[in-house]
């Protein structure tokens, strides 16, 4: 199918708090959300593949956005060698951001932080952006850690057969 498309927001004046830009494009695309605090966003979204449970962290004190998008995959311990080669690889191939295993639950996950110093706080655009290439990314490499866990593939192997399926899905 097409890769998701987002809903896209307005932009209205300057915030001082990107979560709050963060939950209205969250809630124009009718994704679940729950907002503990201020400074903490979790959203819960269906891919074409799996769920997803995205984490927004506002780090006010030095301006940053922390941002992971994790899948609900779990990583066996006999696979989590070629795991961790899989995603030397797909790292290598990212232009922002980058793949890790999140440690507590041996879940694939995408993350990546966003610097906003005083006037350059990011916009709607800007974040709307962020989001769709965490997901288009998630989306585009969830078979190839799909083919190392489940499949018995090698992680190159992988990463050919999941360049190989994006390419004609495209």
């Amino acid at each position: 199918g097409p890769p998701m498309s987002l809903h896209l927001v307005q932009e209205h004046g300057l915030q001082s708090n990107p979560l709050d830009i963060l939950e209205d494009i969250v809630t124009a695309n009718e994704w679940l959300f729950d907002r503990a605090n201020d400074d903490e966003l979790i959203v819960e979204l269906a891919g074409r593949w799996c769920h997803y449970r995205m984490f927004f962290v506002w780090q006010r004190e030095i301006g940053a956005l922390q941002f992971s998008c994790q899948f609900d995959m779990r990583v066996p311990d006999a696979k989590r060698a070629d795991v961790h080669d899989l995603l030397a690889m797909l790292n290598n191939r990212l232009w922002l951001g980058h793949f890790d295993l999140e440690v507590q639950q041996n879940t694939p996950l995408f993350r990546y932080t966003v610097l906003t110093r005083g006037d350059r706080m990011p916009g709607v655009a800007t974040l709307e952006d962020l989001v769709e290439i965490a997901l288009t990314e998630c989306e585009r490499f969830y078979p190839a850690f799909q083919f190392v866990i489940w499949g018995g593939k090698r992680p190159t192997e992988a990463m050919a057969a999941s360049m190989i399926d994006t390419a004609g899905c495209a």
